[in-house]
């Protein structure tokens, strides 16, 4: 956990994320996230482009026109040799740029809460870097999406503020949160497309955080722990229970 959490410094215009996560680590924990995650896809996110600006000085229906470079690289396979196993992995994606705008939006999503760290205390900006650089159609499907959240973010704050969202103070990265967070019957045009792009982000960041083991312990998930000794059997309470169905089913 790193010494100085995110959650205390947030608005500061020198906050840069820094990770201190192995590549081993952060490539298990996407192994864990895509066994238990389903992003949806985001179609028709390129609506007409408008000069018409709303109250707030937001472009109407701005949407960044992204062209990313395909990603080449190979995955491990459904079958990977684990005698000789990949030593290159995919190069990354997001820049220390988009990384740290990630640690500032995953920490409004997730902020420290007492003894319970940050979503940037635990590493899920690298893990959304890893999600996003995967070469496997799930995750490829999922890159423009992020990316585009990102970057309208980042628009969106110069068009309000006249500055990138990491260097905002903490309020007015909230007003611009605050509008795209929750989809609702009175979002206004404008948000449509970032609306359902930040409800993606939030559930990979949420998802990332709960997949770590301080996230999964704040869940109160005990599985996974083994036990020192003999294994004790079940309770007398279990035991009474299961006595009571069998003979219900007449076993």
């Amino acid at each position: 956990m790193k010494d100085l959490p995110h959650s205390k410094i947030q608005g500061a215009n020198n906050y840069q994320y820094t990770s201190d996560l192995t590549r081993r680590e952060s490539l298990k924990w996407l192994g864990v996230l895509s066994a238990s995650l389903v992003l949806p896809s985001i179609v028709g996110c390129s609506p007409e482009k408008s000069t018409i600006k709303n109250e707030l000085g937001s472009v109407k229906g701005h949407w960044p026109e992204l062209t990313l470079p395909k990603i080449t690289a190979s995955g491990y396979g459904k079958d990977p040799n684990v005698i000789m196993p990949i030593r290159t992995h995919w190069g990354k994606t997001l820049t220390v740029e988009q990384l740290t705008l990630v640690a500032v939006l995953s920490d409004i999503l997730v902020p420290r809460d007492g003894d319970v760290p940050s979503a940037s205390d635990v590493n899920v900006p690298d893990v959304i870097d890893e999600w996003v650089s995967a070469p496997y159609d799930r995750q490829k499907n999922d890159r423009l999406v992020i990316l585009s959240c990102l970057q309208w973010v980042d628009d969106e704050s110069q068009l309000r503020f006249k500055q990138t969202f990491t260097q905002l103070p903490h309020i007015q990265q909230l007003q611009i949160v605050d509008d795209i967070a929750y989809s609702t019957r009175e979002i206004p045009d404008e948000f449509t497309n970032i609306v359902s792009a930040f409800a993606a982000f939030r559930k990979l960041v949420l998802a990332a955080f709960f997949c770590s083991p301080e996230g999964t312990k704040d869940l109160g998930y005990i599985g996974n722990i083994p036990i020192i000794g003999d294994y004790p059997g079940p309770s007398e309470e279990a035991m009474v229970h299961l006595n009571l169905k069998l003979q219900e089913l007449g076993l």
